[in-house]
């Protein structure tokens, strides 16, 4: 069960990586044991000839990662034409980390309720966000912010020049009545009748 944990929690944290202790911590289990469970997995992805999978270890962080073979197919996914849209996930964690920069994937999360590395992972591809630094503490974070190629692309100057927040909020509830739902309810309640 430990070692499907493992994968869960590797799955999770996404291109962010997990550190060796956190994992433990999480894992509830000795530093040793969970490097070695690390390599049982790592044995596991190399030996499946259908697994797509492999973890790689960067200083003393683990990122699940899929196998170099798999690059080419993957460089024509992210160029594919098909693949040229971006979902409403990858506009919403655009639209957060435009108005909200520089922050971390799990700030964007916090935002949206959801999980968002798929999001941002696109986004990074599309050279639409960049890491713009670290957060000084355990894990150190990346922290994300828009490129020059999302200013060009938006045509915009600055980013003084995205639209207001507020003044958009209050354009729609100008036009929708604030109790729509409990309008329509008492109508059907009475039969149409006041």
């Amino acid at each position: 069960m430990k070692i499907s944990e493992l994968e869960a929690i590797l799955f999770v944290v996404g291109d962010e990586g997990i550190g060796l202790e956190e994992l433990s911590y999480l894992l509830n289990s000795k530093t040793a044991q969970t490097y070695e469970m690390i390599q049982t997995l790592q044995s596991r992805y190399d030996e499946d000839e259908n697994s797509a999978l492999h973890i790689l270890e960067v200083g003393n962080h683990f990122v699940l990662t899929t196998k170099k073979e798999f690059a080419p197919l993957l460089k024509k996914y992210a160029q594919s034409p098909m693949s040229n849209s971006l979902s409403q996930a990858a506009l919403e964690t655009l639209a957060i980390i435009a108005y909200k920069q520089p922050l971390t994937r799990m700030e964007v999360d916090e935002i949206r309720g959801v999980q968002s590395s798929g999001s941002v992972q696109k986004l990074v591809a599309r050279q639409l966000i960049e890491e713009k630094g670290r957060v000084d503490g355990p894990g150190r974070a990346i922290l994300y912010g828009t490129t020059a190629y999302f200013m060009d692309y938006f045509g915009l100057k600055s980013l003084a020049e995205l639209p207001d927040i507020e003044a958009m909020e209050n354009e729609l509830t100008e036009d929708v009545p604030m109790d729509l739902f409990f309008d329509r309810f008492s109508e059907t309640e009475n039969g149409g009748q006041e």
